[in-house]
């Protein structure tokens, strides 16, 4: 047990020489007596512009409260979030997996300049979380993730629908599936409050990831936003943190390479987002720990897909929540030996001592299916390599959509293109859609493809069209599809050197990626083609393409 829990705010709170920050703190509302207190920063990525963050600063709120119930002083500032949902599709889009990167940054910015002695991070859409761990790690003092929880979903002609319902009205509309009015009937009932995207998508994914890891509190990643469990979980959490502080636990007692192996498995089953390859190798570089997409594989292969969930299923993360949530899905792992349960948690017990506190799935449930009939043998994330990706893909195939395809090129030099080529209806069964300069360097930023995959299911066209791009999927895209596409377009990756028509192949059995052209073609090809000027000609993200590294090593600018 540690002592002195004040550690870190001592230097301000108990130096003599330090009067100007003593002051500046009784102007806050603290007195001598508070001095002798640890003291919590609690960050919130709450805004009002996003229905997945805009219930955050009232939890945060309500946290601060439980905090100060232990006799220690919260204290909360805020970072920045960008809305995928809102900006998908859009030049705001290339923002989005560079905002992880100011997150982590401002985090480890203020709790280092301002000496708190521990962190609670209050994160909603998918880019907060990586974020909040990175800047946790860094930092590397007592620290806790709290997740504002899933949307409920919107319910139209007794059918349940969430934002990727959105963009695949898009396509049927479109393509004349349906009219004006019935697509204008979906966009105003998908969302109906706070709470981030339903399905198996990347907020979900990563809380769940997170959870698995040790770093917030049992059901955090299930419970729903707008459930009042949310409100009772924020009281849990001041005691919490208090326990943290006294063992001193901190990130890099929790974060191991075998946590972030169970955090895989986790992914696998569930059917998370492809996102969930570039956060985590991200969050464990931070940590210093070696994750590769080898390892992504590795587990993928020993793994089963058993969750029915959106995208590719049928139910959203609130039904899974009501059949025993995260922690009971975790239950079965441990019984099923698919995870180890003697990694530590921030609650000072380990994973298989946490779950024994658990009920486990209910009796009769159909979202999770059993280890002896699951929706797919083994993991639908699959690394892909060949000669269109010498250091790495990644497919997200849960075998409805089949696993091998090999078609004729339609190659887009940006999502602009693409989005209007599949409204123009250019694109036919048996096309493979290649949509490149959007890698992290090229687009800058990495953006998501939600738009153009919804679009193509919304046509019919899902199971007979592929797309690949070495940009990245939302956690919402469904279809055959394979992105981070490494070497991108931008540094000369062979997807830059694509033509129409040329013949790619794609074999999720072989882990396969190729287009049929030799070796002779491909070096005339590199030999007549030029980088072309960074899209960003100046401010972030023209920063951002600078520093970033590629897709296969996390897209993260600290290199060092």
């Amino acid at each position: 047990m540690s002592k002195d829990l004040n550690k870190y705010s001592r230097r301000l709170t108990k130096d003599p020489t330090q009067p100007a920050a003593q002051a500046m703190l009784h102007a806050v509302g603290l007195d001598n007596e508070d001095f002798d207190k640890a003291q919590v920063g609690i960050v919130s990525t709450g805004w009002e512009g996003n229905p997945c963050n805009m219930h955050l600063n009232d939890l945060a709120k309500e946290i601060k409260k439980g905090v100060q119930a232990e006799d220690l002083i919260g204290l909360i500032f805020h970072t920045i979030g960008v809305s995928d949902g809102i900006s998908m599709g859009t030049d705001g889009m290339r923002f989005s997996l560079p905002s992880r990167e100011i997150i982590a940054d401002s985090i480890e910015t203020v709790c280092s300049a301002q000496y708190y002695d521990a962190l609670i991070t209050v994160v909603g859409c998918d880019k907060n979380m990586p974020g909040a761990m990175m800047g946790m790690t860094r930092l590397d003092r007592p620290s806790i993730m709290v997740y504002g929880g899933t949307i409920a979903p919107g319910i139209l002609g007794g059918k349940k629908l969430d934002v990727v319902s959105v963009f695949e009205a898009l396509g049927q509309f479109s393509a004349g599936n349906i009219t004006e009015k019935e697509y204008f009937e979906v966009i105003e009932n998908a969302i109906p409050g706070p709470g981030a995207c339903g399905g198996m998508y990347t907020a979900n994914t990563m809380a769940s990831a997170i959870e698995m890891l040790g770093l917030s509190l049992t059901y955090n990643s299930s419970i729903p936003a707008n459930s009042p469990d949310k409100m009772k979980e924020m009281a849990r959490v001041g005691k919490a943190i208090r326990i943290a502080l006294e063992k001193d636990l901190k990130p890099s007692d929790i974060l191991t390479k075998t946590s972030f192996e169970n955090a895989i498995a986790l992914v696998t089953v569930l059917g998370g987002s492809t996102n969930a390859v570039l956060h985590l190798l991200a969050m464990a570089k931070t940590a210093g720990i070696d994750l590769t997409l080898e390892d992504f594989q590795r587990v993928s292969d020993r793994t089963p897909l058993l969750a029915d969930l959106k995208p590719s299923g049928v139910y959203v993360m609130e039904d899974l929540y009501k059949i025993g949530g995260v922690p009971g899905v975790m239950k079965m792992m441990l019984k099923e030996d698919m995870i180890d349960g003697n990694c530590l948690t921030v609650t000072g017990k380990t994973v298989g001592e946490v779950l024994e506190e658990v009920e486990g799935m209910e009796e009769g449930q159909e979202v999770i299916h059993s280890i002896t009939h699951p929706v797919k043998n083994t993991g639908h994330l699959q690394i892909l390599y060949g000669n269109l990706a010498t250091e790495g893909a990644v497919s997200k195939i849960t075998g409805k959509e089949g696993t091998r395809f090999r078609g004729p090129a339609k190659v887009y030099d940006s999502e602009k293109e693409a989005n209007k080529a599949i409204i123009d209806q250019e694109i036919v069964a048996g096309d493979v859609v290649v949509i490149r300069y959007c890698g992290p360097k090229g687009g800058p930023g990495m953006p998501e493809m939600l738009k153009p995959t919804s679009a193509i299911m919304g046509e019919g066209l899902g199971d007979k069209v592929a797309l690949i791009t070495d940009g990245r999927f939302s956690g919402g895209t469904h279809g055959y599809v394979v992105g981070h596409i490494t070497p991108e377009a931008q540094i000369g990756g062979t997807i830059g050197l694509l033509q129409n028509g040329d013949i790619i192949e794609i074999n999720a059995e072989k882990n396969i990626i190729q287009v049929e052209l030799t070796e002779e073609e491909l070096n005339k090809r590199r030999e007549n083609w030029t980088a072309p000027p960074l899209r960003a000609k100046n401010g972030y993200l023209k920063k951002y393409a600078t520093l970033v590294s590629t897709a296969s090593e996390g897209c993260v600018t600290d290199q060092a």
